[in-house]
């Protein structure tokens, strides 16, 4: 296996179970001869499918889904049905348009504006109103159609809906300086208005009058009618929201204050042009690749050298990659923008499967037919590449039950390619090695493919010899000569690692290793900011930014009454009222804000003089309130029957600004809603986002979980030694520890994006303790220190190329200006890193302890 010495297998009689392994052997042993006796079918055909196939990009544009919602949300979550639910029993009114009411976040422009000073300034809020005048007097064309604010915006009773805290001032700087403003609840003429989504930073005195506010957030909300062509004007409309305010901001009457701005749609068209910005970065990375991958295969040989088997290495994983998206974008299968990580990942694990190709090639004899040769070469390699493989594609078709559609779409695409590229490595590029076996065994130059002696002629100079000679091997093996790098692993780092004071050190390190990793796992935290789904020049990064100032308050929560019941009833309202205060009694609840339609009906009632103990009343009194507070009809669910069928209040949430506390309260609000003797649901649209932490940790570990227990199960069945299977167990559980750890030092957060990564990083952990693990107990050396160094004389030099090369698949990403690529880097970065460790150090010193 993987060029391991002849006779190897022999040392394993003692315990192997290679009944699997051993027929695969001998068939992989006969495909390598038939295509190295017919090498051109098998070079042709595959380029010709690869452009047939590749065809289906001509479907990408159309196939192309980056919703971000539908992709990093849980496809089925709680928050998805409660709103379709709440959809259901509650339908807006166009003509009172409500954003506490909203089951979406609506259609709407916004800008912030923040000081390091009070922004309730006369001078700031004039410099405000001025901006928000050519908000509102913006004129676009669309179909030939003069388009305002006043054209599209939400209504509330005829008007356009104002922002609170310009409606408050009467549109009037100068009034700031005689209005006591209250927060983070103000009375008004047209009843309590609620600040919290419009000023932040805000001081209050005893009195809950504002002292001092550092920013202030204007909306701008536009008609949610589910028409085309409104929507067309919409999108229209905020596209030139987003130019006027590149242009007016910052605001210039100090340099210490400036503007930010956003729309609804801001950060989905932000999104879209992520994958815009990898274009470049892929070309980066194949030349750094291709040039990686030439160097390292170069020989000083003219006849001996790779260098065409490398491009064409490269090319192989080009062209499987151009197969498998064509296909299954001809099967209609989604493409999702995390899929253009693909091409970077397979790169690095289609390069490494050639170095080991190259490496068990050179091990055969040079004088044996071509064919024989990559008959042996396939029995060699074939298996190894089989084992990585395998565990590559099936951790990533098994994290296809994931819930994230993203990591469906990532899974589906990256796993078909993995598979692919193993098929074109033995198919196409073997049947180059075939096509450059003939060269060598003609002895022709790599380069000119001219006939050119094995050693320099006398009478040529010594030029001549450097650029017109080559063919050597070594006579007394048969083989191509040692590489330098494998004589280093033989002859000097091995040595050095078997060392006993060397042992000492490795045992140490890994000590600090493993703990500083299990400790990074207790303070990994979850967490999905939604800037990360833009570049980091995006102007919707500066909003973020901004809007940390109204962090204090959270989203105002709906709680629905999910059944009919009788209001009328003291015994009724008793216990919805418990219920209620069960939720106010939470941390995460504001106790003194609440909005219910029942309370306002009572103040009405009891205005009234009339009493609503008995069911006609209440029905009469209702009809008359709702006349009067038509915004309140919006939150009752009436039959034909005149029963409630459902009904809704809203509770104002505090202090949840990180994930781990939104998710506490998202719990806690359902848990609160579920005990409650009435039927109670609670809903907002952020919910549908805060769903993924309730299912990310389980999801990832569960997938771990499974997909280690299948790698086991094939490396028990493919690799012919029960011990070197558990070792290559123990060393992926490692890696994965170690991976995990690190993310939380590297300032990495679980999330759905993460844990895409994740789901690699099994895969790739296997593929060097596996070679190492396998080259250690089939060594037929007698003394377990020179086992080890006799794998690393093996396996060294194959495996550093192979971790290079993924690194260098990835290394462009680094420099990405988008969170997604560059934690894709990260994450890529540490399992490469801690898994090339273990296959040199860790795992070699460790089998000599443990290993007879």
């Amino acid at each position: 296996l993987n060029g391991l010495p002849p006779g190897s297998t022999i040392a394993m009689a003692k315990c192997h179970t290679d009944c699997i392994e051993l027929p695969l052997r001998m068939c992989f042993r006969e495909i390598g001869r038939f295509i190295g006796t017919h090498p051109w079918w098998f070079f042709i055909v595959p380029i010709v499918a690869s452009i047939a196939l590749g065809s289906g990009f001509y479907f990408l544009k159309e196939r192309t889904l980056n919703d971000i919602e539908k992709g990093f949300t849980p496809l089925d979550g709680p928050a998805k049905k409660e709103r379709t639910l709440v959809e259901e029993h509650f339908r807006p009114n166009e003509s009172m348009f409500s954003t506490l009411r909203l089951t979406s976040d609506g259609t709407f422009a916004c800008f912030v504006a923040t000081s390091d000073s009070n922004i309730l300034t006369v001078a700031a809020l004039q410099e405000i109103l001025v901006l928000d005048s050519k908000v509102r007097n913006l004129t676009v064309k669309f179909q030939g159609e003069q388009l305002k604010y006043v054209n599209i915006c939400a209504t509330v009773s005829g008007g356009c809906s104002s922002d609170a805290i310009l409606d408050i001032i009467g549109y009037n700087a100068s009034n700031i300086d005689v209005i006591n403003l209250t927060f983070p609840i103000h009375p008004s003429k047209a009843g309590r208005v609620s600040l919290t989504a419009t000023l932040g930073g805000v001081i209050i005195n005893n009195n809950s009058v504002v002292q001092y506010a550092k920013a202030i957030r204007v909306f701008y909300y536009l008609q949610e009618l589910n028409q085309t062509k409104l929507k067309q004007k919409s999108d229209t409309w905020l596209k030139e929201f987003v130019i006027l305010l590149g242009k007016e901001s910052p605001i210039k009457i100090t340099i210490r204050r400036c503007v930010s701005y956003s729309t609804s749609k801001s950060r989905q068209w932000e999104f879209d042009r992520v994958p815009s910005a990898i274009v470049p970065l892929f070309s980066a990375t194949f030349t750094i690749t291709m040039l990686f991958a030439i160097v390292s295969c170069s020989r000083l040989d003219n006849v001996r050298n790779k260098l065409w088997v490398a491009t064409i290495g490269v090319f192989s994983t080009g062209l499987a990659v151009l197969f498998s998206f064509g296909m299954l974008l001809l099967f209609n299968v989604t493409f999702f923008m995390t899929v253009s990580t693909t091409p970077f990942l397979v790169l690095g694990i289609g390069i490494n499967d050639m170095f080991i190709m190259i490496s068990c090639w050179q091990k055969t004899k040079v004088c044996d037919d071509v064919a024989d040769r990559l008959a042996d070469t396939y029995e060699k390699a074939i298996i190894s590449m089989s084992i990585t493989t395998l565990t590559d594609i099936l951790a990533l078709y098994l994290g296809y039950s994931s819930p994230f559609l993203s990591i469906q779409n990532f899974c589906i695409y990256s796993g078909t390619t993995i598979l692919l590229s193993f098929v074109y490595n033995i198919v196409f590029l073997g049947a180059f090695f075939a096509l450059n076996g003939r060269r060598e065994a003609n002895n022709r130059h790599w380069f000119t493919c001219a006939k050119i002696p094995e050693q320099r002629p006398p009478t040529q100079s010594q030029w001549y010899g450097v650029f017109c000679v080559g063919g050597a091997y070594n006579h007394d093996t048969g083989t191509e000569e040692e590489l330098p790098m494998s004589t280093f692993f033989l002859k000097i780092y091995g040595p050095f690692l078997t060392l006993k004071w060397t042992k000492a050190f490795v045992v140490v390190l890994y000590a600090v290793y493993f703990g500083l990793s299990v400790y990074g796992c207790f303070i990994l935290t979850e967490d999905f900011d939604l800037r990360y789904l833009a570049t980091d020049e995006s102007y919707i990064t500066k909003y973020y930014d901004d809007e940390k100032h109204f962090s204090q308050y959270g989203p105002y929560v709906m709680v629905v009454i999910n059944e009919t019941l009788a209001y009328w009833e003291e015994e009724q309202r008793k216990k919805l009222i418990l219920c209620i205060d069960e939720f106010q009694n939470q941390s995460y609840v504001d106790q003194n804000i609440s909005l219910f339609w029942l309370n306002y009906f009572q103040i009405f009632a009891n205005e009234s003089g009339l009493h609503t103990n008995s069911e006609k009343t209440f029905k009469s009194t209702l009809h008359s309130f709702l006349e009067q507070q038509p915004m309140n009809r919006q939150d009752i669910n009436l039959t034909e029957d005149n029963e409630i069928r459902s009904s809704r209040l809203f509770l104002q949430t505090v202090n949840v600004n990180t994930s781990k506390l939104q998710t506490t309260m998202l719990k806690g609000l359902r848990t609160t809603a579920s005990n409650c003797p009435i039927k109670l649901l609670v809903y907002h649209p952020t919910f549908v986002y805060f769903d993924q932490y309730n299912v990310i940790v389980a999801n990832t570990i569960q997938t771990i979980a499974v997909v280690s227990v299948v790698m086991l199960v094939i490396s028990l069945f493919l690799i012919p030694n029960p011990l070197c299977s558990l070792w290559v167990a123990f060393s992926v559980g490692s890696v994965i520890v170690g991976v995990a750890g690190f993310m939380a030092f590297w300032g990495v957060h679980l999330n759905s994006i993460s844990m895409i990564n994740l789901i690699i990083c099994i895969g790739f952990s296997v593929d060097f303790s596996a070679h190492v693990s396998y080259a250690f107990v089939a060594s037929t050396k007698d003394d377990v220190n020179e086992k080890a160094v006799d794998a690393l004389a093996q396996m060294g030099y194959p495996i550093v190329q192979g971790a290079l090369s993924t690194i260098l698949g990835v290394v462009a990403l680094a420099f990405s200006d988008s969170y997604i690529f560059r934690i894709f880097f990260q994450i890529i970065f540490l399992v490469i890193v801690f898994g090339l460790i273990h296959g040199v150090a860790f795992l070699p010193v460790f089998m000599t302890f443990l290993t007879t």
